[in-house]
């Protein structure tokens, strides 16, 4: 496994340990991390233990690389990753006053069935 690019294995889900390993830090370090980028977010398992998707080890892999290779402060690299995340894109106004007219028109059809 190299260092500074480490291989994620093939599968979906990864306990703690898991990204630790992969991520060559703590597991304190990955919580922390966890608590100040709201972008990772795990999953909890009815026993409350953290299960990260590869999605949360792709952010986690991103944040090292921004915080340790290219030595950004925690604000620094929380502001990169927001400024590298896609932005949604938010429907124009005419488009839910398009889709509030067929709601209601929906309901308006299931009102006259069920009376």
């Amino acid at each position: 496994m190299n260092e500074t690019n480490p291989t994620i294995p093939g599968k979906s889900f990864f306990r703690i340990g898991e990204v630790s390993r992969i991520l060559g830090v703590e597991p304190h370090v990955v919580r922390y991390w966890e608590s100040e980028f709201g972008s990772v977010k795990p999953i909890r398992t009815k026993s409350d233990h953290r299960v990260y998707r590869r999605k949360d080890l792709e952010t986690l892999l991103d944040i090292k690389k921004l915080l340790y290779e290219e030595k950004f402060t925690i604000q620094g690299a929380r502001r990169q990753l927001n400024l590298a995340r896609p932005q949604k894109k938010q429907p124009a106004p005419d488009d839910h006053q398009r889709r509030l007219r067929e709601l209601k028109s929906g309901l308006l059809a299931i009102r006259k069935i069920i009376s």
